[in-house]
């Protein structure tokens, strides 16, 4: 088994500019064909728009109040809200809250750098 605390592993930012803390993944733990993390994007932010060549994602809202793009359609999220992107749906999201937007992000294969597509300008 295997036992993971949010508080004990480390933030990074992803090629989005999102700050990421990656619960589970190869890069620390035995889990191969998945990871999960918590993004965390602050108020009056939001990620630059972007699509995964490879993976799909899964983003689970758990805090906060948010407004998310996939492939051109728009909707406002909260907690409770699960949206998922297939390979190549270009995607990103806004906090249009006053705290921090927080959502649990499972993606299969695991997150990698390379597989993300900036299409922002």
């Amino acid at each position: 088994m295997e036992v993971k605390n949010l508080n004990e592993v480390p933030a990074f930012i992803t090629k989005d500019t999102s700050e990421i803390r990656e619960l589970l993944s190869y890069r620390n733990s035995a889990i191969v064909n998945q990871s999960l993390a918590e993004a965390v994007v602050m108020p009056g932010k939001s990620t630059e728009e972007h699509y995964h060549i490879r993976t799909e994602e899964i983003y689970y809202i758990t805090h906060g109040h948010g407004r998310i793009k996939v492939d051109g359609e728009v909707r406002e999220v909260r907690p409770g809200d699960a949206i998922g992107m297939r390979p190549g749906c270009k995607h990103k999201i806004w906090n249009i809250g006053d705290i921090p937007l927080k959502l649990l992000c499972c993606c299969s294969p695991c997150y990698e750098h390379e597989d993300t597509v900036i299409t922002d300008e």
